[in-house]
């Protein structure tokens, strides 16, 4: 009994040794044959980089959208202007009910004497304003809501224009409603084009791992014919599609930061003329992994379903045969 056990358990152990050890065979030398044949290989690299790149492409374009518009006072900045006669403490107690709002994100007070230095220094009117009498500008409170969406921004305004000492609210809720509207079509393309592009990028490697296949369809036939198992057979098609999808995502890393850096130059020109230090975002580690993932994965599949395909028509073949 015991040394039947054993067996057993040994049994087990070398069947995944095996298991394991094939993986590792089949794996590289899929890799070698695609390496070897390096030009027909890098130009089917090349169409599924590109079709993987189009998406990314408009997500990193959508990215830095948001975070430019961060960097140009993208957070909706909500001023608050008070009434020029308003006292010390009224203009505290307005200052804590707008700082205790539970949707208020950042606020900031800004005194007369303030905002009156910052206006003489950006317009270059100094000896003009250093005449008047006295300082025309209020005390002004700004205000970064947590809420950006446009509702939320109205009812956050109809709020405040009803507390005491407020005399004035301004925000430009057109502009944010058009950021809004252009992000949410953004991401609505987005979508759309991973999802006709993640078809044709199972397309291709479908096409691709077909013609492998019709390549070495007798010795598809004889593995079949010597009791071979169809995941014996589909095994290296499936490590050829996974290879095929991993590669596509490197191209199409390349691609897309090599436009990045080909747009860098010129995005922070413009940034720089606004007196501001923005540069486009590329990729992060996380979403590069997510790429290779998505692209190995649609290989896989692309690859799967051509081999599916092929080997039923093959098992049906031979028992017509038979």
């Amino acid at each position: 009994m015991h040394s039947g056990a054993t067996a057993a358990v040994s049994g087990r152990r070398d069947q995944l040794l095996a298991w394991l050890a094939n993986h590792r065979q089949v794996s590289s030398e899929t890799l070698v044959a695609l390496l070897v044949n390096w030009v027909t290989s890098a130009m089917t690299w090349l169409v599924l980089g590109i079709a993987l790149a189009l998406p990314v492409f408009l997500y990193l374009v959508l990215l830095n959208i948001v975070a430019l518009s961060v960097d140009f006072d993208g957070n909706p900045r909500i001023s608050i202007y008070l009434q020029q006669e308003a006292t010390a403490s009224e203009t505290k107690q307005a200052l804590g009910l707008v700082g205790d709002h539970p949707d208020t994100q950042e606020v900031k007070f800004i005194t007369p004497d303030e905002a009156l230095a910052d206006f003489q220094e950006r317009s270059g009117f100094g000896d003009v304003l250093n005449s008047l009498e006295r300082n025309p500008l209020p005390p002004v409170i700004e205000l970064v809501p947590r809420n950006a969406e446009p509702y939320a921004l109205r009812q956050r305004i109809l709020e405040i224009e009803v507390l005491p000492f407020v005399d004035l609210v301004v925000v430009d809720l057109a502009w944010i409603e058009r950021l809004f509207a252009f992000i949410s079509f953004g991401e609505r393309v987005a979508w759309a084009l991973s999802l006709i592009l993640s078809l044709g990028v199972l397309l291709v490697v479908g096409n691709t791992i077909r013609l492998a296949i019709e390549n070495r369809r007798t010795e598809i036939e004889v593995v079949k014919l010597v009791g071979g198992t169809d995941n014996f057979v589909r095994r290296p098609f499936l490590y050829l599609g996974f290879w095929y999808g991993l590669g596509g995502s490197i191209t199409a890393w390349i691609l897309v930061h090599t436009c990045l850096l080909f747009l860098a130059g010129p995005v922070e020109l413009i940034a720089q003329s606004y007196q501001d230090d923005f540069s486009l975002q590329g990729l992060s580690a996380m979403e590069t992994l997510a790429l290779c993932f998505v692209g190995s994965l649609l290989g896989i599949l692309g690859a799967a379903f051509a081999v599916s395909k092929h080997l039923h028509t093959f098992s049906a073949a031979m028992l017509a045969e038979g």
